[in-house]
């Protein structure tokens, strides 16, 4: 099976664990503060914070803008569940807006329309707006960040899919045009810490609220402190915190990961023109990239012609599973999972159509691309593609 997506690891990988694992830190050491650097240094912005997952993550940015019961947030129909959950943790209500047919992403045009119907309507405007970047194709920042300051709500860029991608010629992570980003560092994404993910701003008060609640709220800081130190054992529980840190067996594989994320994302570009040549002439739609965007290609998505081709949706996807070919789906519309369509039936609002999310999700199949895919790998992909449309 030729999976869709896949790690890559090598030797210099294992030795980097590996002298963690000799050394006297597996949690909390050097290696931790050593990729926070890194990310914080590649990306532009001025503090980075991992964690132990990228969900980890969004939920302690949503705890970092107060987003609690009585606000809400809003995020895009296509995304993996956990942008949406993320809100839910924190006792704020959700809603979705449509994407935009090219990118797969948040549509600002659908967007704005929203925000102007709630406020013509007096209803409550989003708190804060989580846009997130399919594929590793950024979202329209700037047009959103415009939106950001005519109706006042903060935004969490949902980068999970795209470190190494840029916006603007600017690395996605530098929050130019938000107040939070969140990458994602599991397996199948662009590099690897096993789970992991990382939280990065340019705002010290929420960097330092991150850090505070990542790790049980607990502090050794005199300014945060309640009262001097009874001693040098002394700290401080001064929150409701979690245990979201991220490991330093972790940190150390994403530092000796880091070094090769150019490469990484480059050889994903390479394949993803391959792609493109190779399929042009199959009725299949291909996936673009905006002007203002530089993919990293953590995915690459094609749709189905359903009224050009011979085979519907559901039989393309069997086929090329049954060939060997470890295709996906990503994903299917939240508002259409049960717990949110029960959510949203509650709050009155399972009315409301995603009629692009909708038409994605009856179209859309992620197909194998990973660093480390071979000419040959790729070209079974394609062959397997033209027999299973004809």
């Amino acid at each position: 099976m030729i999976p869709y997506g896949k790690q890559d690891i090598n030797q210099a990988d294992i030795d980097a664990v590996v002298d963690v694992l000799n050394s006297d830190f597996l949690t909390q050491g050097p290696q931790v503060p050593a990729f926070e650097a890194a990310l914080s240094s590649y990306c532009g912005a001025e503090h980075a914070l991992v964690t132990s997952s990228a969900t980890a993550a969004l939920h302690l940015a949503c705890l970092a803008l107060d987003v609690g019961e009585g606000d809400l947030v809003w995020t895009s129909a296509i995304t993996f569940v956990a942008t949406a959950n993320c809100a839910r943790y924190c006792g704020a209500d959700v809603d979705f807006v449509d994407i935009d047919p090219q990118t797969f992403n948040m549509c600002p045009r659908q967007l704005e329309s929203r925000l102007r119907e709630t406020q013509s309507a007096g209803g409550l405007l989003p708190k804060v707006v989580i846009p997130v970047h399919m594929s590793g194709h950024s979202s329209d920042m700037l047009a959103i960040s415009k939106l950001a300051e005519e109706f006042g709500f903060s935004i969490i860029e949902d980068a999970a899919h795209a470190i190494g991608g840029s916006h603007l010629d600017a690395k996605i992570g530098g929050c130019q045009f938000s107040d939070i980003t969140v990458f994602s560092f599991h397996p199948v994404k662009i590099i690897t810490t096993a789970e992991g993910g990382a939280a990065l701003t340019n705002n010290a008060t929420l960097a330092e609220k991150i850090a505070l609640l990542r790790s049980h709220g607990n502090t050794r800081s005199p300014e945060q402190m309640t009262k001097a130190a009874d001693g040098d054992w002394y700290y401080e529980q001064i929150e409701l915190g979690f245990n979201y840190r991220m490991t330093d067996i972790q940190a150390a594989l994403g530092c000796s990961q880091f070094t090769r994320l150019d490469d990484f994302v480059a050889d994903r570009q390479r394949r993803a023109k391959r792609y493109e040549d190779l399929l042009k002439n199959l009725p299949l739609v291909l996936p673009c990239q905006a002007p203002y965007a530089e993919s990293s290609w953590h995915l690459y998505v094609i749709r189905l012609q359903a009224d050009k081709a011979t085979v519907s949706h559901r039989e393309l996807f069997s086929a090329l599973r049954a060939a060997g070919i470890g295709v996906n789906l990503h994903y299917i519309p939240v508002p259409r999972q049960p717990y949110y369509a029960r959510y949203l039936e509650q709050r009155g609002g399972n009315d409301r159509e995603y009629p692009e999310a909708d038409r994605y999700y009856a179209e859309a199949i992620s197909i194998p691309l990973f660093h480390g895919m071979t000419d040959d790998q790729q070209d079974e992909v394609v062959t397997q593609l033209r027999k299973a449309l004809q």
